[in-house]
């Protein structure tokens, strides 16, 4: 193990990585939720960007975002997705990969009703991963649903999370001369709380 400390000791997966992401939130200076996110279109042909983890529940890593954007009309053809946290502060990093499940219509209110309102109002006004003539047009956009919407604008219908729920977690974490520490959780099941460890190579 790394250090003094066994890190990777526990039962559940999703518990160690809430607790990774604690020590992560007091140790990176930004975004310590910052996650990359794998999904593919229909050809098969991969795409990656980064997007905030929003909660890691009992069985899922939750995110949220405009389903008319390029990773919403990705997961729409494939509901597959892969990610990655990784904490350079702490040189670790959690990998997982599975299905994806959009999140119910209440849990996805409420998260959107518990952000910012300027956020909640760019919701709205972003066609998210299309064209955009210039950054006026889009503070424009912003001044008109503003406008429609000046105190609680609902939750826009093309806007919601996504779960992943994994049949793989693997945590990694640095070791001297390239001799890192990594465990690899995999499950048949995506129901199952019955994981299966195993410690790989470098």
């Amino acid at each position: 193990m790394t250090g003094s400390k066994d890190i990777f000791a526990g039962a559940d997966p999703f518990v160690k990585a809430r607790e990774w992401l604690v020590e992560a939130e007091a140790a990176e200076v930004n975004d310590a939720n910052a996650m990359a996110l794998a999904t593919a279109d229909k050809t098969g042909l991969p795409n990656v960007r980064m997007v905030l983890l929003k909660e890691v529940e009992d069985n899922g890593f939750v995110f949220y975002t405009n389903t008319e954007s390029a990773k919403g009309s990705e997961l729409a053809e494939n509901m597959q997705a892969a990610f990655v946290l990784h904490w350079k502060s702490l040189r670790r990093q959690v990998r997982g990969r599975g299905q994806v499940v959009k999140v119910s219509d209440e849990q996805a209110d409420a998260y959107y009703n518990s952000r910012a309102y300027q956020s909640r109002i760019g919701a709205w006004a972003s066609q998210q991963s299309r064209p955009l003539k210039s950054r006026a047009a889009l503070l424009a956009d912003v001044a008109k649903v503003a406008a429609r919407h000046p105190l609680k604008p609902p939750r826009p219908p093309h806007w919601t999370g996504y779960r992943i729920v994994p049949s793989e977690v693997e945590f990694w974490a640095d070791g001297e001369f390239r001799l890192h520490d990594r465990f690899r959780w995999t499950r048949s099941d995506p129901t199952s709380t019955d994981w299966t460890q195993t410690r790989l190579n470098p």
